[in-house]
């Protein structure tokens, strides 16, 4: 597995939309997908937090793993439930639907949460990988908070 794009920024809300435009090749759930993820790096992790995101093509054309990558091993990803009036916490909601499935990896010098998104399957709830293997994502059911 080789990055097609390997991109060291530093987590804040203008690099946000800075990543959108670098990966302005790929199509609109590749994308909103990273975006979403380096946006839960500010908002849990800590604004000005470096970050590593990578984007794989994985056999052929039609399936991008999209991985971001933080220093901070604790904090593990939830999915909320996308009911309600607040206009944040949705993230890993729009990349539960969007991606085939969805993850977290630690490691000795962080974790990094990476989903992958296979162009042209309908959008839908996607795998999860927890510890011992792989769940259903229901939005407010899968998590560790």
């Amino acid at each position: 597995m080789r990055a097609a794009v390997e991109l060291r920024v530093t987590a804040t809300p203008k690099a946000v939309p800075e990543l959108r435009q670098r990966l302005r090749g790929y199509d609109y759930d590749v994308r909103l997908c990273a975006t979403e993820l380096l946006t839960n790096v500010v908002e849990h992790v800590g604004d000005a937090t470096p970050v590593c995101v990578r984007i794989v093509d994985l056999s052929g054309p039609t399936r991008t793993r999209i991985e971001v990558t933080d220093p901070d091993p604790r904090g593990m990803p939830t999915v909320l439930s996308a009911a309600g009036t607040a206009e944040c916490g949705r993230g890993l909601v729009l990349v539960s639907a969007l991606a085939g499935r969805w993850g977290v990896e630690r490691g000795p010098g962080g974790k990094t949460v990476w989903c992958e998104v296979v162009r042209g399957e309908p959008a839908g709830l996607g795998d999860v990988a927890v510890p011992g293997g792989l769940a259903r994502s229901w939005p407010g059911v899968i998590g560790d908070a």
